[in-house]
């Protein structure tokens, strides 16, 4: 898990990652804006085939907002396109955040990743081309203000993916008459992941390469929320070739696999039949 630094795209910290490890293979799970700080998962190897929880997790953040200032990006890298006086009391900011809470529609921001007719959403924007955008439903499960400070807030967010803190910044604003933007942002968890387990570039750099890799999670710390099944000998040499093998469980939609030696063999899906099909297999099993 990399702690990201500021003014880093997330592929631009995924290569220098990648370069770090001497990886041959990595991505990483859940796009962090250049601005934002925190939590990137970045996955190596057969890690990559089991991206997909993360990409789906819940995510957290800690969030500072400027009221009075709306931008072209709806965050502090985007140019100023409008100022309004602040006039915001405790009670109406209360009130406002209230309306963020729960299920929620929110149309993406103009600079963002999302793709049109394949190509992203700023490559548009860039080019003066106004794309209609249509709102999406994501799931705000808590909003909390830390401090508020005259024009100047800070909240801590735990949403759904595919949310933007830099669009609750923007409609927060136009919601309160006085317009914002998103100042600052910092990832702090997703899934099950926080900031405890996580690592800047500076320091994995600046470490012996042995203890370098003992920050490495194993693969499996991935899958902890799945069902574990654990086959024998012979059964694990059917699995890794991809063909089904029997057991006695309940159906199950994802399981974790393991071999009779203790080591991870992949995914599968535990089938009515009495069957567990191969999903995902490790390719060094």
């Amino acid at each position: 898990m990399l702690d990201k630094s500021p003014g880093a795209s997330s592929n631009a910290a995924l290569q220098q990652a990648k370069r770090v490890y001497q990886a041959a293979k990595a991505g990483h799970a859940g796009t962090l804006d250049p601005l934002a700080t925190g939590l990137l998962p970045i996955l190596f190897g057969e890690a990559t085939k089991f991206s997909s929880d993360l990409l789906e997790a819940d995510k957290a953040y800690a969030a500072e907002i400027r009221l009075g200032v709306s931008t072209t990006t709806a965050d502090a890298e985007g140019e100023v396109i409008a100022e309004r006086a602040v006039s915001v009391t405790p009670d109406d900011l209360a009130a406002a955040l209230q309306q963020f809470r729960g299920s929620i529609l929110q149309t993406p921001p103009i600079y963002s990743a999302l793709k049109h007719a394949g190509k992203p959403l700023y490559a548009y924007a860039r080019a003066g081309i106004a794309i209609e955008r249509e709102p999406r439903r994501v799931t705000i499960h808590a909003l909390e203000l830390q401090w508020f400070e005259g024009e100047r807030l800070a909240v801590s967010v735990t949403c759904s993916k595919g949310t933007y803190i830099r669009s609750i910044a923007h409609d927060l604003g136009e919601l309160l008459g006085c317009g914002a933007h998103l100042a600052a942002l910092r990832r702090t968890a997703a899934g099950r992941f926080g900031l405890d387990c996580a690592h800047t570039l500076a320091s994995l750099e600046a470490m012996p390469a042995a203890e370098r890799d003992e920050c490495l999670l194993p693969v499996d710390a991935l899958l902890q929320n799945l069902p574990e099944v654990r086959l024998e000998a012979a059964q694990q040499a059917r699995f890794v070739q991809g063909q089904a093998v029997p057991w006695d469980g309940p159906p199950q939609p994802r399981v974790r696999v393991y071999g009779a030696g203790g080591a991870l063999l992949g995914v599968g899906v535990g089938d009515a039949d009495g069957t567990i099909s191969p999903k995902r297999v490790i390719a060094s099993a």
